[in-house]
């Protein structure tokens, strides 16, 4: 998609994405919506287990989502998983890494 596209009123709902800087949406419509769409309780909000239950959730559906949702769908799953795991990591920064994950030297 380009961006005259993202400009135009004549794109389809799947070519309008709001833009995601890491922080915030950028796309004129207010912050956490877009189409006046709720996008998900704040990851500051939720307790551990919802944080994880959460990030399960995506993760289970990343595959299909890539492959076959519409664009604004994976552009919602991408802005939700970034979020959901910067929490993640905030909370976890000294997390424990599995030695059977670490490749050998």
């Amino acid at each position: 998609m380009t961006e005259s596209v993202r400009r135009t009123g004549d794109a389809s709902p799947e070519q309008r994405l709001p833009e995601w800087d890491g922080e915030q949406l950028h796309d004129g419509v207010g912050v956490g919506e877009v189409d006046g769409e709720l996008l998900g309780v704040d990851p500051v909000e939720l307790a551990d287990e919802d944080l994880i239950r959460e990030m399960h959730s995506l993760h289970r559906t990343r595959l299909d989502t890539l492959r076959h949702a519409t664009d604004s769908a994976l552009a919602h799953h991408l802005r939700r998983t970034a979020e959901l795991e910067t929490e993640y990591l905030a909370r976890h920064p000294g997390r424990e890494v599995d030695p059977s994950r670490l490749r050998g030297a």
